[in-house]
């Protein structure tokens, strides 16, 4: 598999990145040989290999949901820079 200049710079541009010509000849380069090596790997005869999605067992590690006693407000606002006496003031981001 191979890729093109046009085609790293066309994704260049999508990321919103800007590539110099030295650094897109850089890239195109690194990223053909990765497309050579994943394509390589197709090769590979994976029948009767079970899909998986970890290649070690892994199993979830979350606890399962416990009521518990909650943090009084006055202490949790204690070190807030700034609060109202009932929440966290914080700047605005739209």
């Amino acid at each position: 598999m191979s890729i093109s200049e046009q085609e790293v710079r066309h994704v260049a541009h999508l990321a919103r990145l800007q590539l110099t010509e030295a650094q897109l000849r850089q890239m195109t380069g690194q990223l053909d040989t990765i497309l050579s090596y994943v394509d390589k790997l197709s090769e590979l005869d994976t029948e009767g290999v079970a899909p998986t999605t970890h290649a070690l067992a892994a199993s979830n590690a979350f606890r399962e949901d416990r009521v518990a006693p909650s943090l009084p407000r006055q202490e949790a606002l204690a070190n807030a820079p700034q609060h109202n006496d009932e929440s966290f003031i914080v700047p605005r981001v739209i």
